[in-house]
């Protein structure tokens, strides 16, 4: 009887550990932000962001505050946040999407692997489908989830005035670095 008992709870522990294994998670991966324009650098990054993912499904998922990018400058930061993004209305900006060659990522064999990510990008209260490439690289049990990719501020209805176009581009590249480690209990 006490084997028994002992071969089920191994087998359920087996079990809850292969299912968690399955969601990879952070709260310190990296967004860097660059809207430079002609004549001045805008640029600005996030370490602070949070992201999820499932290997099964290749659903992947990553929020950030917006309050929480730093910039050179200390007055670029304050536009930003009360001019722009308008950080106390819309606090954060998500992603929700799926790796849509996940089948093509080996998750239990160390390498670098090309993904398309898919999926609808919240930002300034407003969300747009939005596609990027990728790399996926596991390495030591751990995923680095990497993207470059450029959004039109226009399309969040983020606002440059006049007096500025020439110092705040439309076009803004965003670099996505997260190292994730499997998701416990």
């Amino acid at each position: 009887m006490k084997t028994a008992k002992s071969f089920v709870l191994v087998g359920f522990l087996l079990c809850s550990l292969t299912v968690s294994a399955q969601r990879f998670f952070t709260k310190t991966g990296s967004i860097y932000f660059n809207a430079s324009g002609n004549s001045e650098v805008i640029e600005a990054t996030n370490k602070t962001v949070t992201s999820v993912m499932d290997t099964k499904t290749g659903a992947i998922q990553f929020a950030v505050l917006m309050k929480a990018f730093l910039f050179e400058k200390a007055l670029m930061e304050e536009h930003f946040n009360e001019n722009y993004v308008e950080s106390t209305k819309f606090p954060k900006a998500e992603f929700k999407g799926e790796i849509s060659n996940n089948s093509q990522v080996k998750y239990d064999k160390d390498g670098t692997y090309p993904v398309t990510v898919k999926g609808k990008l919240t930002l300034h209260g407003i969300t747009k489908d939005v596609e990027a490439a990728g790399t996926i690289t596991v390495k030591a049990g751990k995923i680095q989830a990497t993207s470059e990719f450029k959004v039109l501020l226009s399309d969040y209805a983020v606002e440059i005035p006049g007096l500025v176009k020439d110092k705040v581009s439309n076009n803004a590249k965003i670099k996505v670095d997260c190292t994730m480690e499997p998701l416990k209990g």
